[in-house]
């Protein structure tokens, strides 16, 4: 290293050798001593015997992780002060990692002077630290880095903010996660077409949202979007509600009625919890798909259908048609593009930038001040399995901000629910059921191994692979076996 470095010693861990030689170089040339190391094992034994003031390190690694490594840092009581490595979509992590102990935290892709503002905050810390000559144990240690956690805490809410009005909001869907950004990237590939576009996902994850996001951005736009709950209209009066009626058609029909579909004409159509159709209408809605084309009650005259159909259900719908419930050709005709909104559950990186977003909102409309969460509110927040998913999220926190009004949110604010157990994201697993067979089970257990490595890497099997301790090429394999697409 240069001799003349003299601002701090450092050591980098990063299994990828192009982002680890890019940082070292850079923190060098800045004035810094840099150790890099590319095997996370070897650097535990190097943070123990080097006297390293900053430890910089990528949370996902093979062999020992980046929590790992704060978590040492804090067991052997060493001065260092740990700065973790994370993308987007690891935020949880990286609120994991602060909650063990670490300093600050990295968003990749970083900036450089961003790093080396970072760096240099740890530096200025590290020496407040030694110069209070601070014994074996991390209490003053804690209460020296508290004013920098305030700090840090709202520097957090100003990147979510930034983050809103960046590439992580689509219309009102937001999210950082994989998941999400799939959804994202359907949505932008399907929105200025015709096709017709299945929504699937529980009640609560936003399947509105999504229909909405894809008219509005189409070339339809300026045309109306006409929203149908089929479960929510009496099947008696749902046709006439879609194809309208002629005057006479029934006792009551005064006059001629325009439905839905005419009303859409030139734009969009949003049928949702479409599952619940009856089975007659599901007939008359299959020949608007097919012919483009219907009559109104009690009429005879032919009308154009030019409107573009969006579909939403809560239900599984190969099951319903399986069960004789629902037509097998009209599942096929609305299932041209599927777009599957995964649960809250399975893109909990989402929830931090949930909450600001729904926090700012509400904050605004019930003229509250709440300035944001304590720790202690956000664990239980992020620990919650929300079986009622981002609409049970935005509730609690509307009910909490009318409620609370100012100042933080700590957990004795939340419903009891949250804390109390009810519904916790990690459940106990279940019995095993020993006659399904040995080889079910492991193929099952396998699966679920290799999902959660992959949610945990964004789905990108090079570092999944690395998790699980395995090949690429293995893993791949094992992909296509269990059939994990």
């Amino acid at each position: 290293m240069d001799s003349k470095a003299n601002k701090g010693k450092i050591i980098v861990v990063e299994d990828e050798q192009n982002i680890l030689t890019m940082l070292c170089e850079f923190l060098t040339v800045s004035g810094f001593d840099v150790d890099p190391y590319i095997d996370s094992k070897k650097a535990l034994t190097a943070l123990k015997n080097n006297g390293y003031q900053v430890l910089i390190t990528d949370l996902m690694m093979p062999k020992v992780d980046g929590l790992q490594l704060i978590n040492f840092i804090q067991k052997e009581y060493l001065d260092t002060l740990g700065i973790v490595m994370t993308g987007y979509g690891s935020m949880e992590s990286a609120i994991s990692a602060m909650r063990s102990g670490a300093f600050d935290y990295i968003l990749k892709p970083f900036k450089f002077e961003e790093v080396l503002a970072t760096v240099n905050s740890a530096v200025y810390y590290y020496t407040l630290l030694k110069s209070e000559n601070i014994p074996k144990g991390l209490t003053l240690k804690a209460n020296l880095l508290r004013r920098y956690a305030e700090n840090k805490i709202i520097r957090e809410n100003t990147i979510l903010r930034s983050c809103l009005k960046d590439k992580y909001k689509f219309e009102n869907i937001i999210g950082v996660s994989f998941p999400i950004q799939k959804v994202f990237e359907m949505i932008e590939r399907v929105a200025d077409t015709n096709a017709t576009v299945l929504i699937t996902g529980e009640s609560g994850v936003g399947k509105e949202l999504v229909a909405r996001a894809i008219h509005y951005n189409s070339s339809k736009r300026d045309n109306p979007l006409v929203v149908v709950n089929c479960g929510a209209i009496p099947e008696t009066l749902l046709e006439s509600e879609l194809f309208g009626y002629e005057k006479g058609a029934f006792t009551g029909a005064a006059s001629t009625r325009y439905g839905r579909f005419e009303l859409a004409s030139g734009g969009s159509i949003f049928l949702d919890e479409i599952g619940d159709m009856s089975f007659n209408l599901q007939v008359k809605l299959l020949r608007v798909l097919q012919e483009k084309t219907f009559e109104r009650l009690g009429g005879s005259k032919t009308i154009k259908a030019d409107v573009r159909i969006i579909a939403a259900t809560n239900r599984v719908l190969d099951d319903l048609v399986k069960e004789g419930k629902f037509r097998e050709d009209l599942y096929y005709r609305l299932n041209v593009v599927p777009i599957h909104i995964p649960p809250l559950r399975e893109r909990r990186q989402d929830i931090p930038l949930l909450l600001s977003y729904f926090l700012e909102r509400s904050n605004v409309m019930n003229s509250a001040a709440i300035e944001g969460f304590t720790e202690e509110a956000m664990a239980a927040l992020m620990d919650y399995g929300y079986p009622g998913n981002v609409r049970e999220l935005q509730n609690i926190v509307e009910r909490v901000v009318v409620l609370k009004k100012n100042g933080h949110i700590d957990i004795e604010d939340l419903p009891e629910k949250l804390y109390s157990g009810e519904h916790r994201y990690e459940q106990e697993a279940a019995p095993l059921d020993i006659e399904r067979g040995y080889d079910t089970l492991v193929s099952e257990f396998e699966k679920t191994l290799i999902m959660k490595a992959l949610g945990e890497t964004q789905g990108v099997k090079s570092k999944a692979a690395q998790v699980l301790s395995i090949n690429r090429t293995t893993l791949i394999e094992k992909m296509k076996r269990l059939g994990i697409n």
